[in-house]
């Protein structure tokens, strides 16, 4: 890349981070929201649809831009990819049924995708690697901010205006940054003509899109052993297969098989997979604890999560300043998955009787981990492959992540779910559930029950006279349920945790260079 002021780089930086924002705000803010797109449009079936089309788009999609933008450049995709986020953004806002939503939500993710696939390509394009820990710890701190004010600007909207506002306020701020990206971010260089892996892509999407539908799905819409997931697995399989083959003759691959020959980049995306799986079990399950077993109320239930989202800030903005300054990483990535791993760990061991104090001092631990995690793995791939490789590796970083937080949503979820069952049918007696009226009964077996204070209010005015403290203590046993529950959720966190403690270990650790070296080979081992 040309040579840029320090003035044009710092324009540039707002407008990737103005993005990143419209991404990252976009998930929380349409959240909240959702109960009031439902009431109006229907389709209560397909609600989980909303999120799914949006994640498989996205996750697809960072590996294949990821490649592209290093043959034709950033600035095109990245352009791309805001206008398309914008033009499902409108759409969605316009959408006259949940069908139309959803496939509007699926162009939102695919350019949400092809931003997440370029934004760090670009500050590694424009600063060299001991530079980018400062500036993608910024970026990491932007992603906790965006989990602190989505939720209240979701309800805010929902609340003070029309739902379809949570989707038309996305305009603005993306407009904003097309014009200062399309302005700032320099042309793409024209250099010798390439190949495009188009079979390499169509078989990565063959084996992703399977895959991730079959552990969005197992434990939920279907059981895990039934025909639709193993069969969404076996064809994730084939697809795995086929790829690798592709893969393996392909002039330019999507993603390169000899990048797994670098050690640095095989034990990076091992533990970035691991610590997805375990963070996102975390974020998914701390709220439905601190709600349904501690009681706590927040106004928006995302709230709940500001304590971790803090730390999370703080942590990733002084991690990568000591990068930055230090030019070493092992140690940060040992700190990081440590602390997550303990977080984890404290988690579990959280029981009805745990006081607020000690939630709260769990989450800031977890927090921390993760703001020190997040954001160093892309530098450490970027340092240690030849910048040719640069948006592939960058985009293979987040891929592993994103796959890792989706398998481990489900695989936590699922033994959360069976866990809870098993525990309500020891806990509470048969008479018990004979005693309340069936109906009532039945509704309480579901832990999102435990959210609803006014829901649970009605029912207790609506029991037979002197049924109101047998409800109490049927409360009492769900809660004993559902903690039980989500600890084997936290403790099956906090092993798949460990291991990405230990692989820090083998992280290889050569020095962040303070130069750009496009064309420098040495300080890729494995290559």
């Amino acid at each position: 890349m040309q040579k840029l002021s320090a003035k044009r780089k710092l324009v540039i930086i707002v407008g990737v981070l103005l993005g990143m924002l419209l991404g990252a705000l976009d998930q929380t803010v349409v959240g909240t929201a959702m109960p009031r797109i439902i009431s109006e449009l229907r389709g209560m079936n397909l609600y989980s649809w909303v999120f799914t089309a949006y994640m498989l788009a996205s996750t697809a999609a960072v590996p294949i831009f990821g490649k592209l933008s290093d043959i034709y450049g950033r600035k095109t995709f990245y352009l791309l990819g805001i206008g398309l986020f914008l033009l499902g953004s409108w759409l969605s806002g316009a959408a006259a049924n949940m069908v139309q939503l959803i496939n509007y939500r699926g162009l939102q993710g695919l350019g949400g995708g092809i931003m997440m696939a370029n934004s760090m390509a670009i500050v590694g394009d424009i600063f060299p690697p001991a530079e980018r820990g400062k500036w993608q710890g910024v970026m990491g701190a932007a992603f906790g901010l965006a989990s602190i004010i989505g939720p209240v600007l979701g309800g805010y909207i929902t609340d003070h205006m029309n739902w379809r506002w949570v989707f038309y306020v996305n305009l603005p701020v993306g407009l904003l940054a097309l014009a200062v990206l399309g302005v700032a971010l320099p042309k793409p260089e024209r250099g010798v003509d390439r190949q495009v892996d188009y079979w390499g892509a169509a078989t990565l999407l063959i084996a992703v899109v399977p895959l991730l539908l079959g552990f969005s799905w197992a434990g939920t819409q279907y059981p895990w052993l039934s025909t639709p997931i193993l069969g969404l697995f076996a064809l994730a399989a084939l697809g795995l297969a086929a790829f690798i083959w592709v893969e393996s003759r392909a002039a330019e691959p999507i993603i390169p098989l000899l990048l797994f020959a670098n050690p640095i980049f095989t034990v990076s995306a091992l533990i970035v997979f691991t610590t997805g799986v375990g963070m996102f079990g975390a974020i998914m399950f701390v709220p439905l604890f601190m709600q349904g077993v501690l009681g706590i109320t927040a106004t928006y239930s995302g709230l709940i999560l500001t304590p971790m989202m803090l730390s999370a800030i703080f942590a990733s903005a002084i991690s990568g300043q000591i990068m930055s300054r230090w030019g070493r990483y092992r140690l940060l990535s040992v700190i990081g998955t440590g602390l997550v791993a303990v977080g984890m760990a404290l988690f579990a061991q959280m029981t009805v009787d745990t006081p607020e104090a000690v939630a709260l001092r769990n989450m800031v631990i977890t927090g921390l981990g993760m703001g020190v995690t997040m954001p160093i793995f892309v530098i450490i791939v970027q340092n240690a492959l030849p910048y040719r490789f640069m948006g592939v590796v960058t985009a293979a970083i987040q891929f592993f992540r994103s796959v890792g937080g989706t398998v481990g949503v489900a695989i936590m979820g699922s033994l959360m779910s069976n866990r809870f069952h098993r525990e309500m049918a020891n806990l509470l007696p048969p008479q018990m559930g004979q005693m309340i009226p069936l109906d009532k009964f039945q509704a309480l077996e579901n832990p999102q029950a435990l959210l609803n204070a006014k829901g649970l209010e009605a029912m207790a005015r609506n029991l037979p006279p002197g049924m109101a403290s047998l409800l109490n203590q049927v409360l009492l046993k769900i809660k004993v349920a559902l903690a039980t529950a989500i600890s084997q959720a936290f403790w099956t966190g906090a092993l798949i945790l460990l291991v990405a403690f230990v692989l820090s270990f083998f992280l290889r650790e050569i020095p962040l260079r303070r130069q750009h070296h496009p064309d420098q080979t040495q300080e890729s081992p494995g290559l």
